[in-house]
């Protein structure tokens, strides 16, 4: 079956760790922001729209871009929205770009502030809002890699892997 799996996350949530590792073990590969924003500079894309359609005819993780959206009516999509508890995310964030904890705290509010606006721009929608996912996933509650195990699971489960 082709499983495309939309991942919706809070900056500094660990989300993409998560997509690695589901990307490693269920070999599909991972799009985000940057990815795509290279390949509609690269080829003759109309839109982000089109192109995430077209990269969701194949097995994969998309993470952002309002995908959840964008393919809501296709039925071999699952929508994960990964969030964490604030403080978790300054201190993930500190580590991970070496910043004091000031100036991670007002990246992390900025760029949470902006995937906010982007996301209600886009589709009208409230970004993080539950009814918009099928799961969501909190790294603080349950750690980066129990994460990606709990969709591995899940996703053996229903027998789509």
């Amino acid at each position: 079956m082709n499983l495309v799996i939309t991942m919706s996350r809070r900056f500094g949530t660990g989300a993409s760790a998560i997509a690695a590792e589901l990307s490693r073990k269920l070999e599909i590969p991972v799009y985000d922001k940057a990815y795509i924003e290279h390949e509609l500079e690269d080829h003759s894309y109309g839109d982000e729209t089109e192109l995430i359609k077209k990269l969701a005819s194949h097995s994969c993780i998309i993470l952002g871009r309002c995908a959840s959206e964008i393919l809501r009516d296709q039925g071999n999509v699952f929508n994960i929205y990964v969030c964490a508890d604030k403080e978790d995310r300054i201190h993930r964030i500190m580590g991970q770009k070496s910043l004091p904890y000031e100036e991670a705290k007002t990246l992390l509010e900025e760029n949470d502030k902006a995937r906010s606006e982007y996301y209600y721009r886009h589709t009208g929608k409230v970004w993080g809002d539950v009814n918009n996912y099928h799961m969501i996933l909190d790294t603080s509650q349950f750690g980066i890699e129990n994460c990606a195990n709990i969709l591995l699971k899940y996703f053996e489960r229903i027998e789509v892997i």
